[in-house]
């Protein structure tokens, strides 16, 4: 990631805090407070791919975001704390006694870039654990993991196991070499 698309800490901040009080309105039935938003930095209404992550104690409770960038980064943020809080299919919408103990993670994502590779050994030696968010698209299938992933499946090999398994696939289909693969980088803030 460049330094021009790099946020400060402050403004990761700041997204962190629009994350909790959008999904905090949302609870209590609040209209969302929006008339402030063209006083803030440029940066914040580009076009970015945004994800929103919710954890209670360690373990996953909500992640959604966009990839290809839909709308502005501030837009973004908002969309998928809602959707993360109570539209990822995974689980059921948050409530306000688990909200308490909600942690709260965003990720604002490079543009993804092609990944060129001649069979398995060679995607090993391409993927970057810890740097790289990956895609993978086979037909209809795709899936992609975080650069945080890399944290709970640090060998390559299972990183890219599991990847498959979330599309749909074969556990083992990036062995073969016949996926679409795309890496991104992405600048994370946590409470």
């Amino acid at each position: 990631m460049n330094d021009k698309e790099r946020l400060t800490e402050e403004q990761g901040r700041y997204l962190l805090q629009e994350a909790r009080t959008t999904i905090q309105g949302a609870l209590s039935g609040e209209k969302a407070q929006k008339g402030k938003d063209a006083d803030l930095p440029p940066l914040f209404h580009q076009k970015r791919g945004t994800f929103v992550t919710l954890t209670i104690g360690g373990n996953l409770r909500g992640c959604i975001g966009h990839i290809i960038p839909q709308e502005s980064l501030l837009e973004g943020i908002r969309e998928n704390a809602i959707n993360a809080a109570f539209k990822d299919p995974r689980f059921r919408p948050i409530d306000k006694e688990e909200w308490k103990r909600v942690h709260i993670e965003i990720s604002i994502l490079t543009d993804p870039k092609p990944l060129s590779y001649s069979g398995a050994e060679d995607l090993l030696h391409k993927v970057r654990p810890g740097v790289d968010g990956v895609i993978i698209k086979k037909g209809y299938y795709q899936a992609t993991f975080l650069p945080q992933v890399w944290d709970q499946l640090p060998r390559k090999e299972e990183f890219l196991t599991h990847l498959c398994l979330k599309a749909g696939l074969g556990g083992h289909v990036w062995k073969k070499g016949q996926l679409q693969i795309s890496s991104y980088q992405v600048q994370a803030f946590e409470e």
